[in-house]
């Protein structure tokens, strides 16, 4: 066994099937003659290394997530978020959010850029995340998880384990040694592999989880550019969360701003007391009319 850890296993093609006990000792494990088909199994040395590599990856969007977020929205947010500051702290750290975001209009196309290519990145990374498994395990992954449903609902005499396929229990291998009279033989082992036991179930969960993410996160992107293109369901989406605020002076604040500065305003509502989005709302309606107005001032000077 320790030589099969070492080195590749392999079963035989035309054994998967035979019938136990009569015309195979374990599927895929047979005499092998000159000309079957082999099978190998060298994967197992590799799973743990492999599955580290996986959870590496699948920090790395969050991590490039918060090093392009910076806290920005956690420092501007920091005094509007707690329900106990007193009235004149909450008014002052209301009006330097407004002011922010005011003088800030149309400059966070690169925060939300950034976000954007994250959630894209998540949708990546878990797609080509099955497509590498599949490699991994010799093109049985794509279709495992549905193999193994399609097994528990076989008639017991019938069925046959597509888990015992991918991950064998028992494999064959052939090493060399010399014999007595110093001649080269070949020998035909049996090798068990109670590791593929552990392997089998993570993979079969591994292969659902994968399944679940790739469609929530490819939802989560369609959902991304609905609200890139569509302003009344960015509208919809503020004022499901703040019930409490004025429709109109919402609603204006949505056709002022673009789709950038929207994600910046709707990440500071998250973070801010929903008592308080009432008066944040309406100072904020209220200061984007006068900065627009001066604005205007502004070009009827120059000409």
């Amino acid at each position: 066994d320790t030589y099969c850890w070492i080195h590749k296993t392999f079963s035989v093609a035309t054994a998967w099937h035979g019938k136990l006990g009569d015309d195979v000792a374990y599927p895929g494990v047979a005499p092998h003659t000159e000309g079957d088909p082999k099978v190998y199994h060298g994967y197992y040395q590799w799973v743990c290394f492999v599955l580290t590599l996986q959870a590496l990856f699948f920090y790395v969007p969050r991590y490039l997530w918060k090093t392009i977020e910076g806290r920005r929205v956690q420092s501007l947010t920091e005094q509007l978020s707690s329900p106990m500051q007193d009235k004149a702290t909450l008014e002052k750290a209301r009006g330097m959010v407004i002011d922010y975001l005011v003088n800030n209009r149309g400059y966070h196309g690169g925060y939300f850029f950034g976000f954007v290519f994250t959630e894209m990145l998540y949708f990546v990374n878990v797609v080509a995340q099955i497509f590498v498994m599949d490699r991994f395990l010799g093109g049985e992954f794509s279709t495992y998880g549905i193999r193994v449903i399609e097994f528990t609902e076989w008639h017991w005499e019938a069925r046959y384990d597509p888990m015992i396929k991918v991950f064998p229990r028992m494999t064959k291998c052939t090493f060399h040694m010399f014999g007595t009279s110093g001649d080269l033989q070949k020998h035909d082992a049996v090798c068990v592999l109670p590791i593929n036991i552990i392997n089998e179930k993570i993979y079969v969960f591994l292969w659902f989880w994968f399944v679940i993410l790739s469609i929530i996160t490819g939802l989560f992107l369609i959902y991304r550019m609905i609200t890139i293109v569509s302003s009344s369901v960015r509208f919809n989406i503020m004022y499901s969360r703040n019930r409490n605020v004025q429709s109109e002076n919402l609603r204006e604040i949505i056709e002022k701003i673009g789709t950038a500065d929207w994600f910046i305003f709707y990440q500071i509502s998250r973070n801010v007391e929903p008592g308080q989005m009432k008066e944040f709302v309406d100072h904020y309606a209220q200061e984007l009319n006068v900065d627009d107005k001066s604005d205007k001032r502004k070009l009827m000077d120059k000409h």
